[in-house]
């Protein structure tokens, strides 16, 4: 796994995978995983049900939309700066670009990436029903906002900022939060337009 998410699916060769196993050798490779690709996509499901984890039970784990989007953020970029694992994300860096011939590795991970959205869409909607946001609320921007954020944490991760520098970018894109909730509910524009 870390091989993969230190280096992308491409970038690791079998001889890297090989040795990354204790040195495993290519028939015993190819009878254990049948191929590199499928033994990627067996790596992505250990990285989502160990290090991806966090941020996804962070997001349904909180009382407030708001704390829910917080904590996921902030146990997103702890993960993305663990120590002695590599930066960033998995989903975001192993396959962001491929040739043709690994295009199905791609597609996997865009899918993967699509969830993160959703899932944030989801809290968000739990928020209208519980009362905690407006019902007359635009989701749309705001799923955008901090799935983007989410994603860029990692990026920023990879690219070698420190914890304490994607923690105060969590810490804006949460100070954004009131002024996105009033902008993009839709009663509360309507009633400043009365008032003027």
């Amino acid at each position: 796994m870390d091989l993969f998410w230190a280096v992308g699916y491409e970038a690791a060769t079998l001889e890297d995978l090989q040795a990354a196993m204790g040195g495993i050798a290519p028939p015993s490779f190819y009878a254990a995983f049948g191929s590199k690709e499928r033994l990627f996509w067996e790596v992505v499901e250990l990285y989502r049900a160990t290090v991806g984890s966090g941020p996804a039970q962070a997001l349904a784990g909180h009382a407030t939309a708001r704390d829910a989007v917080e904590a996921m953020l902030r146990e997103a970029a702890l993960s993305f700066c663990t120590p002695g694992k590599p930066r960033g994300c998995l989903l975001v860096s192993g396959a962001m670009t491929c040739s043709r011939a690994s295009q199905g590795v791609h597609d996997l991970l865009l899918q993967l990436r699509r969830l993160a959205p959703e899932a944030i869409r989801q809290r968000l909607e739990r928020g209208v029903a519980d009362g905690d946001l407006p019902p007359t609320l635009d989701l749309d921007p705001i799923v955008s906002f901090y799935a983007t954020v989410l994603y860029g944490l990692a990026v920023r991760a990879r690219d070698g900022a420190e914890d304490a520098s994607l923690m105060a970018a969590v810490g804006g894109a949460m100070a954004a939060w009131e002024a996105l909730i009033t902008s993009l509910d839709s009663s509360s524009v309507t009633s400043n337009a009365v008032e003027e």
